[in-house]
């Protein structure tokens, strides 16, 4: 008799057997629908003849086939090479003659009588050895011709060759169109011809551009005039490479012209281009890249021959001067689209690098305004843009022009919010680096730069588009913080900039049009302008930094004395990101004056009256949690600062009339919790002795601590009451630790260093052993703790 499985084992191989079983279901169901699908219909009922076993065939008739014809011509191909490279010789000048005339030209007829019986991939095969064999008939006649020709004389001849094969090929395809090698074969052939001619004439670099051009035109007269043939239609790819060549020749020409005189050259190659690839576009149905790359290149043409005699930055703003009209043709209706498209792309390109180059440049010059934080109020800033001295003006005027262009983009294109959002930001970067280069005073400069600053805070408030009103949003944040990190330079301009930064956030949180998340951050930015404003007052004192916290808890004190006027209904979010400005102020407080304890203590417990004060109102409750912290923190830190050893002599004295107001406030209501009747007059106790207990070398503080605890937790559990118990058992484990701690130390020391790590695998093993136990005690001890009051 069989042992039955266990359950668990059991399902498995059900579920297995199970799954075996659809998945034959579904192989059958496939099979018998394939079946239903051939040509003659089964009898329903009759037995199915059974097949004959074979073995499956792992290659397919027309596969077999044509390996074995490209294998041949394989074959074919490489005796011609070696009759031609290895026993030439031996023959004469009769006999190689009849040699390879007869082979090719049996190799070139053979096809015809084999495409009238229908063996095309035969004829095929046969096609491409006597293609390979008339080029090895144009390298024997140099061989035998030309034996001592030099490099030039051999790269004229195979210019010429490749002309003739070119030739002969394109019409040995259209005598026999049903062959698909000879066209394509002729018209990558075509390529050669005006390239090797150029090459073995010694040209430069601009003559080799323009026999690229040439072949490149030829090849799209090509793809023009048989658009419907797919060899003429591949022509447009060799005539995209070679044009592209051309191109790149032209660019860089330009580029290093000396001379206007010199740019010459280039400009009338890059002019050829354009024309070109213009015309391509306006033939070729899609060919818009073609028009892109013809726009590039007649914008490169015009500009080159300028930008000898022209400084780097204005030759930029000419390049982008010239580009900017080409966006005008995704207006012009008589254009094709493909030239509209690509024309305006390549306007569009130019905008661009043009826009990052200005970027770039004003970047470098903002950034430079760092260098105040070396030495605030110093005065050292120079008045002029030194920064921006090499691009100088032009910088700016770029980022204007291209900032205009996507302004008439945003126009012309209402669906799109990128124009608008890149008009923006181009705008406010061309305005705000425009004093810069200009020799302006500071004064001068910081006004005009917080004009545009406050420009683009109102743009930000009133714009109904969402994406424009962030952008200009976004530039304003930065261009308030650079202009604010200038006038640290001086101290007037510190409390003008500061002020009226400040005084126009204030104003934005309150303007009531203004989408929400605007003016929540305008009142943000108020709050954060007003807390350095104080600090800047602070630094005018003679006041300690730590003595300024002081003066900056006033900012967190008057947003939460204004809390209460700002109402929940109508300003409800500024009134929020105004309270988180003002406790990120307080912690910038506390921060201040960590580097003194009396001025932190006394930090700490103006911070906890601030907190006390909001926490008065119902929605900010949660905020007396916080004041206790911080009063308790301020007497711990006072005491400290003032050397008391025995805290329990200030401690205790709180925690015995806290406790009593706690027993009341239980006798009075009897679902209060503990934590809150009990937990604080405990903690004010019991954390600053346990504090204490850790750093005394002596056994009488510990020990009464300890026995304190003690009480505590058997009080709390006795009355079931969770802070008592929680606190006193924290406390009691954390003193005991205190008093084995030296103990533990020497044992460890004992122990070889193997020991603790294969102490924890073992305890790992043990806890993941009885992982479910645990839980199970785990949810029994929650239980039990949520029992008690």
């Amino acid at each position: 008799m069989n042992t039955p499985l266990p359950p668990a084992d059991e399902l498995a191989l059900i579920d297995r057997e199970l799954g075996q079983l659809d998945a034959r279901r579904l192989y059958l169901l496939a099979r018998r629908d394939w079946l239903l699908g051939q040509p003659a219909p089964l009898v329903w009922g009759a037995p199915a003849a059974a097949a004959a076993p074979g073995r499956p065939k792992e290659a397919s008739a027309p596969g077999a086939q044509n390996l074995l014809l490209t294998l041949g011509a394989v074959l074919l191909a490489v005796a011609a090479l070696a009759f031609t490279l290895i026993s030439w010789g031996s023959l004469g000048i009769g006999g190689r003659s009849a040699v390879l005339a007869v082979v090719t030209a049996a190799a070139l007829v053979t096809p015809a009588p084999l495409l009238r019986r229908g063996l095309r991939s035969t004829a095929e095969s046969v096609a491409a050895v006597g293609l390979l064999l008339t080029v090895l008939d144009a390298y024997a006649l140099f061989a035998v011709g030309m034996p001592a020709a030099d490099a030039d004389a051999a790269t004229a001849y195979a210019a010429g060759a490749a002309a003739v094969l070119a030739a002969a090929w394109a019409g040995y395809g259209r005598a026999l169109p049903a062959l698909r090698i000879p066209l394509p074969a002729a018209l990558l052939t075509a390529q050669l011809p005006l390239p090797l001619a150029a090459l073995a004439a010694d040209a430069g670099p601009a003559e080799l551009g323009w026999a690229l051009l040439a072949t490149a035109a030829l090849d799209l007269a090509l793809a023009a005039s048989a658009p419907a043939r797919w060899p003429a239609r591949a022509a447009w790819i060799p005539a995209a490479a070679l044009g592209a060549g051309a191109l790149l020749i032209g660019l860089s020409e330009s580029a290093v012209a000396a001379s206007a005189a010199d740019a010459a050259a280039p400009a009338a190659l890059l002019a050829a281009v354009a024309a070109l690839g213009v015309a391509a576009a306006w033939r070729i149905p899609g060919a818009w890249p073609a028009a892109t790359a013809g726009g590039l290149a007649a914008v490169a043409a015009l500009g080159g021959t300028a930008r000898p005699e022209l400084a780097p930055g204005w030759a930029v703003v000419t390049h982008l001067a010239l580009a900017l009209p080409l966006l005008a043709a995704v207006r012009v209706t008589a254009l094709p689209e493909p030239v509209r498209l690509g024309l305006a792309r390549a306007g569009a390109g130019i905008a661009g690098l043009a826009a990052l180059w200005g970027c770039a440049a004003a970047v470098t010059a903002l950034a430079a305004r760092l260098r105040v934080l070396d030495e605030v109020w110093a005065a050292t800033t120079p008045a002029a843009g030194v920064p921006l001295a090499q691009p100088g003006v032009a910088a700016p005027v770029a980022l204007l022009l291209a900032a205009g262009a996507a302004r008439w983009l945003s126009r012309v294109l209402p669906g799109r919010p990128e124009p608008a959002v890149m008009a923006v930001a181009l705008g406010w970067g061309g305005l705000f680096t425009a004093p810069l280069p200009l020799g302006l005073p500071v004064a001068a400069v910081l006004a005009a730069q917080l004009a545009v600053t406050a420009a683009a805070g109102l743009l930000a408030l009133r714009s109904p588009d969402r994406p424009t009103a962030i952008a200009a949003g976004a530039v304003a944040l930065l261009g308030a913080g650079n202009v604010s990190l200038a006038a640290l330079d001086g101290r007037a301009a510190t409390f003008a900039v500061l002020g009226l930064l400040g005084a126009g956030c204030a104003a934005g949180a309150a303007y009531g049009p203004a989408p929400r998340w605007a003016r929540s951050g305008a009142a943000a930015l108020a709050v954060g302008y007003a807390t350095a404003l104080v600090v800047a007052l602070s630094a005018l004192t003679d006041l300690a930094a730590p003595w300024w916290a002081l003066p900056v808890l006033a900012v967190p004190a008057a947003v939460t004395a204004a809390g209460p006027r700002l109402g929940a209904q109508r300003l409800g979010a500024q009134r929020l990101a105004a309270e988180a400005a003002a406790g990120a102020a307080g912690l910038l407080a506390l921060a201040l004056a960590c580097g003194d304890a009396p001025a932190l203590a006394l930090a700490l417990a103006l911070a906890g009256v601030v907190c006390a004060g909001s926490a008065v109102r119902a929605d900010r409750r949660a905020l007396g949690w916080a004041a206790g912290v911080l009063f308790v923190a301020a007497a711990w830190v006072r005491l400290a600062s003032a050397g008391v050893g025995t805290a329990e002599a200030y401690t205790l004295p709180v925690t015995l009339p806290a406790l009593a107001v706690g027993f009341l406030r239980r006798r009075r209501d009897p679902a209060a919790s503990s934590w809150t009747a009990y937990g604080p007059g405990l903690a004010v106790t019991l954390l600053p002795s346990l504090a204490a207990a850790w750093g005394d070398p002596h056994w009488p503080r510990p020990l009464l601590l300890g026995a304190a605890a003690l009480g505590l937790t058997l009080a709390g559990a006795h009355h079931r009451l969770r802070a008592p118990l929680l606190l006193g058992g924290g406390t009691l484990a954390a003193v005991a630790l205190h008093e084995l701690a030296p103990y533990v130390v020497q044992v460890v020391d004992a122990l070889p260093r193997w020991l603790p790590p294969a102490l924890a695998g073992l305890l790992l093993l043990a806890v993941g052993a009885t992982y479910e136990k645990r839980l199970r005690d785990a949810r029994r001890l929650r239980s039990a703790l949520g029992r008690l009051r």
